[in-house]
């Protein structure tokens, strides 16, 4: 999830006197800053980029208000080329790009929800088109530079041999990748559990794939029609992450225990262990090669990627992420040239042989590739040589056989999402005012250069932006909290704003985000900045980037809510910053940022004077049994649920709604399948009741992540206009 006071008349009696003074101020600074909320939107996204595993070819989606399409580009030139004619802001995304291994297949997944934590089978309708839709695939002729829509399904994955395996009704499915082909699609096998993860071996012969049992997970390999599928050391754990050997003698995967056992604690945290397995993909028998220890930062990765399970090139070793140092690293161990001979107990036997560091640091490791040749890994982390590189992201390579990590990217721009093709690095750029571009580089880091430049349209409205400053301060406990400020030259004192992000695993950098959903709270920022405020991004604890002691605090969320100590702090914090109007702090933001806006207005009336929730967390009690790994009212073992639903109403926005006095929009989609309906719902007669002065606005089947600009243009003006009207700034010639 994406998914952790005065009286009001005084407020608007001090935010009226003011708005002649902040108005006259806001007049000279016109000429330099008169732009439009409409125009910060209208900037070019790029996602979802790939390579070719085995070719010289990219892939990206570039969405353009809405409007989403797929690019391809070849070395050594890298030309963009437009493959599909997409025209409209109709809310189907456009995820999963995928490539055949020699790169001379291209296939998309068109629509569908791939954001949401508890996924649903009816595709979301965000456009309201009286047509249903579906998740569909979609081929690319890359010679042609046109697509063609193939079939209805998901997840696709492509053969060396230009096999095309994909995921419909939780079963495999097989289609042909010829335009001519007269074959239907067809059920590739039949598996009782709900298949996912689809590898293919390097031959292209056999797939392994995930079955999953609900309280336990297989790993399958599928040959053909007449032979049996072989499961890999079934046991009651939960297996994932299937990975060929090059070879493709071996399958390695991760293994995590399987659902049961005694009721875990709720209000504390506790290990979640978990090992690397090796089998021998033709008999099945496997052996645990590595086991983490149980401890907390030996628990199961969080991270992007969780595991980041791959082997090198010659088969000898295999690198995998963990935070067993108190920061999400690469490791790599040796693995045997042979396969396991015989079945092994589920412990894997006493040996557990110390893995290699790779990136030693404090900082974190993200976004990891293997370089084509498999002898070194590819990677983002928030870490560089030039000063405040804790809010930004840079590209390395580091080999698989020694900690040498060598920097590809530096300086003041974000560089994230690499892509490996052939002998060039794709990846995508950022800067703090430039929205993000995808740009390529040679394998060194050299000849660095954009391939889209031109999307930015002339009149964007970059050199009107601010560059943020990165700021720290201390919460009550003590705990070291880090922030962006987003302040233009001021003599006048202008109303403050707290920015919370979701997640809440994310971090706010010092430019633009390298994810869609956290790209738009940038520009709203820049746009709220340029036009009357001064903005605090609040990295609170629960956000990754300072460590997992930072991210895995204690009492958090609705076992104590610990985080909005933080949030606390930068609002004194803010208070305080030169050109603040201390009366006037308010609060906005999203999902887990929703949740913190709503407890912060309840709590604490007397700081924020208004705020705006975005699909928000208002009753934590009622979505516990989602958050338990059990259900616990099915069973005698209670463990502290009991306890725990108590601590998890106290930390909830409605616990303290006696005191909420301070006004408060609510935005929500109601097809929202992270934060549920319910809890907009649920909040607003609470409201009423206690004579919250409130203003909502529901968008009728748009889902968390808004899937259409027309819908984050309408929420995010409703954000700029009430935060304008409540606390009293200027419009410096915006909307």
């Amino acid at each position: 999830m994406d998914t952790k006071g005065k009286a009001m008349n005084r407020l608007f009696a001090f935010a009226a006197g003011c708005i002649f003074s902040i108005a006259a101020f806001g007049a000279t600074q016109a000429s330099t800053r008169d732009f439009t909320l409409e125009q910060t939107l209208a900037y070019p996204f790029p996602l979802e980029l790939k390579a070719a595993a085995h070719g010289d070819r990219i892939a990206w989606v570039i969405n353009r208000t809405g409007v989403r399409n797929v690019w391809i580009a070849q070395a050594p030139k890298f030309e963009p080329h437009q493959v599909t004619r997409f025209t409209g802001d109709d809310g189907q995304e456009i995820t999963q790009l995928t490539f055949s291994p020699d790169g001379m297949h291209l296939v998309f997944v068109r629509g569908g929800d791939h954001d949401a934590n508890w996924p649903v089978k009816d595709p979301p309708d965000a456009a309201s088109d009286p047509l249903e839709p579906k998740i569909m695939l979609w081929a690319v002729d890359q010679q042609a530079g046109t697509s063609r829509e193939l079939v209805e399904g998901d997840a696709p994955a492509i053969s060396s041999t230009g096999e095309l395996a994909y995921i419909k009704d939780d079963q495999v499915w097989t289609a042909s990748l010829a335009a001519s082909s007269q074959d239907k699609p067809r059920r590739l096998f039949f598996d009782r559990g709900k298949d996912g993860s689809l590898h293919w071996s390097p031959d292209g012969k056999r797939l392994a794939f995930v079955s999953n049992r609900d309280d336990h997970a297989f790993i399958g390999v599928f040959t053909d029609k007449d032979a049996p599928i072989q499961y890999l050391a079934p046991s009651t754990g939960m297996d994932a992450s299937p990975r060929w050997s090059p070879d493709g003698a071996r399958i390695a995967y991760t293994r995590q225990p399987g659902k049961g056992g005694v009721p875990q604690p709720i209000l504390t945290l506790t290990p979640q262990p978990w090992s690397i397995w090796i089998a021998d993909a033709q008999t099945g028998h496997g052996k645990a090669i590595w086991q983490g220890p149980d401890t907390l930062v030996g628990s199961y990765p969080q991270t992007q990627g969780e595991a980041n399970l791959h082997w090198a090139g010659d088969g000898s070793r295999l690198v995998f992420l963990a935070n067993l140092d108190g920061w999400p690293h690469l490791y790599s161990i040796q693995s045997s040239p042979h396969p396991p001979s015989a079945p092994s107990p589920a412990s894997g036997g006493r040996e557990n042989p110390t893995p290699l560091l790779l990136t030693p640091g404090a900082f974190m490791v993200e976004s990891v590739v293997m370089a084509p040749d498999g002898r070194s890994v590819i990677y983002s982390a928030n870490t560089g040589s030039t000063k405040d590189d804790g809010e930004r992201r840079h590209l390395f390579r580091v080999a698989v056989d020694r900690a040498q990590p060598k920097p590809l990217t530096s300086g003041a721009n974000i560089q994230t999402s690499p892509a490996a093709a052939g002998a060039a690095i794709a990846y995508i750029d950022a800067g703090a005012k430039r929205p993000p571009l995808v740009n390529v580089m040679d394998a060194n880091g050299g000849d660095q250069r954009s391939l889209q430049p031109e999307l930015i349209a002339k009149d964007y409205p970059s050199a009107q932006f601010v560059v943020p400053q990165a700021v720290s301060f201390k919460a009550a406990d003590g705990t070291l909290v880090h922030g962006q400020l987003f302040q233009h030259e001021t003599s006048h004192n202008q109303p403050g704003v707290i920015f919370v992000h979701g997640g809440p695993p994310r971090q706010m950098l010092l430019g633009w985000h390298y994810m869609d959903y956290y790209s738009n709270g940038y520009a709203v920022n820049q746009y709220l900045a340029a036009h009357g405020f001064t903005v605090l991004s609040v990295n609170y604890r629960l956000g990754i980037g300072y460590g997992f002691a930072f991210q895995n605090p204690e009492h958090w969320g609705p076992t104590g809510a610990s985080e909005y100590q933080d949030v606390v702090a930068g609002a004194k914090f803010l208070q305080q910053v030169q050109g603040v109007d201390a009366a006037r702090i308010g609060i906005w933001g999203g999902s887990y940022g929703g949740y913190l806006t709503a407890l912060a207005l309840a709590r604490n009336s007397d700081i924020f004077k208004a705020g705006v929730d975005l699909h928000g967390i208002h009753d934590w009690s009622r979505i516990m049994d989602e958050m338990a790994t059990f259900n616990p009212l099915t069973r005698y073992e209670q463990g502290d649920y009991k306890d725990a639903m108590k601590v998890a109403w106290d930390s909830s926005p409605d616990a303290d709604m006696a005191k909420w006095k301070s006004p408060v929009l609510l935005i929500q989609g109601d097809d929202d399948r992270n934060v549920h309906f319910f809890q907009m719902t649920d909040v607003v007669p609470r409201l009423r009741k206690h004579g919250v002065p409130f203003e909502e606005m529901v968008l009728p089947d748009e889902i968390h992540g808004f899937l259409r600009h027309a819908a984050w243009r309408k929420a995010d003006a409703a954000t700029v206009d009430f935060l304008q009207r409540k606390l009293g700034a200027a419009n410096h010639g915006g909307e």
